[in-house]
């Protein structure tokens, strides 16, 4: 299996492991390596925007907090492609407090991922005061506060997109936040509850009058969810009106590098943050940067840099996890990688079988496609970005396939029918 592997290097995919993990409560699963590695210190030729102590160059693409999807192996793959920064899935402050597994793991941060936040939730300010020093010990770059998740089971604990009909208690959670925390706090957020309650404006004064080092804005309303088109008008009068000096970044319906670059020139948002664009599509970082740059927009990956992306992906998980739920966890990603060709459900069925690392790649490179290279697929999820939204006009079908959130199940939206929670 060792030359089977070998196959599946391309000579601009970095190869390396996962790096050592810096922070995290659970520190020393599976076979990760305990040394450090060594960090990129040269600055970008333009720093056109700064959160807190963070420098980026021209143009930033962050990567979404996405609940189970925005994990380390995830995340690693989306640096190695071109992501100036991203967020973690959001962690539960709850769950944090009753010391919940599955939120513990969630701090867990490695070297190759950063700059980084962890994003938190909660529905009460002092549940969210009393575990924000549980974050802010993970060694996160950022703070990220989730104002944004319109998931139901996070809305009725008064949390996510829920906190948008009370900005007094918005203003609470992020004084909270801020006077507990040692490193910038960010917030992520809709533009309000409904139509009728649509304060987005005023909601950035304030927040830059707290102090808050950047604001992201899913340009749809809770009461939207993921139906309709982002309203990029609503970013562009943000960017205006709303802020001054505090980076401003835009979410929603930003799928492909052309609605991307679309994006910074009618909006004028400082970056912008890519949820449902990036499921399967990590390149998409690399690409749109390249699209920005020349104007020439790049061809998709080959069917067989597809699969080579996806046992790299592989490998990521298995060192995390082990490689026996490696294994299991990659399944729920086949589905938005290979979705869009010919015979794809017959290698999505096919790979829902090996429980092997060598059995995975040799089903990928044993199986033929028989079709010729297509445009990169979108996502099947909405732009999660936890705060989400990044979906279009429709709300996107859901595959089967995919799990729902883990955890207790008490944080996230548990059914399989519902979309993810938070992607906040």
């Amino acid at each position: 299996m060792e030359a089977l592997e070998a196959t599946l290097v391309l000579p601009h995919v970095q190869t390396s492991t996962l790096p050592s993990i810096i922070v995290g409560t659970t520190a020393g699963r599976g076979s990760v390596s305990t040394s450090p590695t060594a960090q990129n210190t040269a600055l970008p030729d333009i720093i056109t925007m700064r959160i807190g102590h963070l420098e980026f160059d021209d143009r930033p693409l962050f990567l979404a907090p996405m609940e189970d999807v925005s994990d380390p192996p995830f995340r690693v793959l989306c640096k190695r492609y071109g992501a100036d920064m991203m967020y973690t899935e959001f962690v539960s402050s709850a769950g944090l407090l009753r010391d919940a597994e599955h939120e513990q793991q969630k701090l867990e941060i490695f070297d190759e991922e950063r700059p980084i936040g962890i994003q938190v939730w909660g529905g009460g300010i002092d549940e969210v005061k009393s575990a924000t020093p549980m974050v802010d010990a993970a060694g996160p770059d950022v703070i990220d506060i989730n104002f944004g998740c319109p998931v139901r089971k996070i809305v009725q604990k008064d949390g996510g997109a829920g906190v948008l009909r009370n900005l007094d208690k918005m203003r609470g959670i992020t004084a909270a936040v801020m006077e507990e925390a040692t490193r910038p706090v960010t917030v992520k957020t809709r533009l309000g509850w409904d139509d009728d309650s649509i304060h987005i404006v005023d909601v950035a004064r304030m927040l830059e009058d707290m102090g808050v080092a950047a604001l992201t804005v899913h340009a749809r309303t809770r009461e939207q969810q993921y139906d309709g088109d982002a309203r990029w008008p609503w970013l562009r009068k943000i960017k205006a009106e709303g802020t001054r000096e505090m980076p401003f970044i835009g979410n929603g319906d930003a799928l492909d590098p052309e609605a991307i670059e679309a994006m910074f020139e009618e909006t004028g948002v400082d970056g912008v943050m890519l949820g449902r664009g990036a499921l399967g599509n990590p390149w998409i970082f690399d690409r749109a940067k390249k699209y920005m740059k020349t104007g020439e927009l790049p061809p998709p990956p080959s069917w067989e840099e597809r699969v080579q992306v996806v046992a790299e992906h592989l490998s990521l998980k298995c060192e995390w996890l082990g490689e026996r739920t490696g294994v299991l966890e990659m399944r729920k990603n086949y589905s938005s990688y290979f979705k869009g060709f010919r015979n794809a459900s017959t290698l999505r069925h096919e790979l829902m079988q090996p429980e092997t690392k060598a059995g995975v790649l040799e089903t990928m490179l044993n199986f033929k496609p028989d079709a010729p290279d297509i445009q990169v697929p979108s996502a099947s999820l909405p732009d999660q970005t936890a705060d989400p939204d990044a979906v279009e006009t429709k709300k996107p079908d859901v595959p089967e396939d995919l799990p729902s959130p883990g955890g207790n199940g008490e944080e996230v939206g548990t059914k399989k029918a519902e979309l993810p929670a938070s992607m906040a």
